[in-house]
This record gives structure tokens, C-alpha cells and sequence, in this order.
């Protein structure tokens, strides 16, 4: 019966260490996602320290990595030391969890600012020209989120691109995707993208934070509601070596 209580136990172990390896997958997963979004947005943001959460939970997924190894060692050696790291280092990730939301809410607050800040300096530095890593941003971004200007088309009209250029046109990133013949002019209005890029990428990055908020957030809780049968469980095995 004794010997049952014990195999039982390896098993759900084992079978924990199995979830913490997926999870592992997907939280480094969903880092190196913030990550490559990330640099496509990065000339609209200056503050390096907004890609931390991501920075942690790429930390949290090794960790977590690292967590289903120990478990899977110690439970198949029956290590009491082993396992009781397991428990040790589970608490740990699950404070870790917690600073991610919470820096992540910051971070993501902060994001109006950040690209309110420099995305007039970007749009004042365009030049129109491939190698130049601000234009190709800035083409990138409107081609991407269908928009045209800081607020509207109009803003390019104060850009010392468009005052050298004095063509009364604005970039063909800026014209509809479904439009062939569209030469940017702004005597054509209604061929351009309406909508200004400033509000759309504020919004495409809270939404990539939120991605970090909610991927830790529900590992957290879900360490939480089975905390209560996890820890037991180890220490039940503890407690038969």
C-alpha cells in the first residue's frame, strides 16, 4: 500500500514536471515574440528598460526549464534535497511571475509617453531612402498598421522631407494597399490611409505587453489554484525517502 502511496506520487510529479517544461516553452515563446515585434517598433521608443517583463519571463521560462529537470532528477533518485529544492525554486518563480504583471502594467503605461516622445523626431528624420533605418521604420509601420502621418496625412506637410522634396506628395507607404496607381499626392486625399500612426503603435505595443502581463499572469494563477495539491504531494514524497 505504502509502496502504491509513492509510485502514486512519482507519477503526478513526474506528470507536473511535464507542465512545467511546456510552460517553459511557451512563456520563452511569447519573449522572443515581444522581442522580434519589438524591433520593428523600436526607433518609436527609447526607454530599453520597457522589454525587462519580456527580459524576465524569457529568465522565467529557463527557470522553469530548469525546475522540470530537477523535478524529473530528484523524483526518479528520490532525492530529499533534490525535491526540496523543487519547492524552493517553484515559490521563487511564482514571486517572479507576480513582478512581471506588475512591471508589465508599468511598462505598458508608460508607452503613450515613450512613443509620444519620440515619434515626431523619427517622422522630422525621414530622408526617403531604403538604408536609412528611421525611413524604413517608418514605412514599415505604415504600411503595417494602414496609417499616414503622427495624427493624419497633413503632418508630413511640416516634415523637412516634404519641404526639400516639394512634390506636395507624401511617402507611397501612406497610400491604400488596394490602390496600383496611387503617387502619395495630397491632392488625392481619399487615396491615402486617413488615420495617423502615433495612436496604432501606442496600441500595438500595449498590446505586445500585454501579452508578457497575461502569459505570467496565468501561469501564476494557475501555481496558485494547485499550490494546494502540488506542495503537498512533494512533501508526501519527501517524507517516504
Amino acid at each position: 500500500m505504502g509502496q502504491c502511496g509513492i509510485t502514486s506520487s512519482k507519477t503526478v510529479l513526474v506528470f507536473l514536471n511535464l507542465i512545467f517544461w511546456a510552460a517553459a516553452g511557451i512563456l520563452c515563446y511569447v519573449g522572443a515574440y515581444v522581442f522580434i515585434t519589438y524591433d520593428d517598433y523600436d526607433h518609436f521608443f527609447e526607454d530599453v528598460y520597457t522589454l525587462i517583463p519580456a527580459v524576465i519571463i524569457i529568465a522565467v521560462g529557463t527557470l522553469l526549464f530548469i525546475i522540470g529537470l530537477i523535478g524529473c532528477c530528484a523524483t526518479i533518485r528520490e532525492s530529499r534535497c533534490g525535491l526540496a529544492t523543487f519547492v524552493i525554486i517553484l515559490l521563487l518563480v511564482f514571486i517572479t511571475e507576480v513582478v512581471v504583471v506588475v512591471l508589465g502594467y508599468i511598462y505598458r503605461a508608460k508607452v503613450e509617453d515613450e512613443v509620444d516622445h519620440s515619434i515626431q523626431k523619427v517622422y522630422n528624420g525621414y530622408n526617403g531612402t531604403n538604408p536609412d533605418a528611421a525611413s524604413r521604420a517608418i514605412d514599415y509601420v505604415q504600411r503595417q498598421l494602414r496609417c499616414c502621418g503622427i495624427h493624419n496625412y497633413s503632418d508630413w506637410e511640416n516634415t523637412i522631407w516634404f519641404k526639400q522634396t516639394k512634390n506636395n506628395s507624401v511617402p507611397l507607404s501612406c497610400c491604400k494597399a488596394a490602390l496600383s496607381n496611387c503617387t502619395g499626392s495630397l491632392t488625392r486625399p481619399m487615396d491615402l490611409y486617413s488615420e495617423g500612426c502615433e495612436a496604432l503603435v501606442v496600441k500595438k505595443l500595449q498590446e505586445i505587453m500585454m501579452y508578457v502581463i497575461w502569459a505570467a499572469l496565468a501561469f501564476a494563477a494557475i501555481q496558485h489554484l494547485n499550490s494546494e495539491n502540488i506542495v503537498p504531494v512533494e512533501w508526501r514524497s519527501l517524507s517516504t525517502l
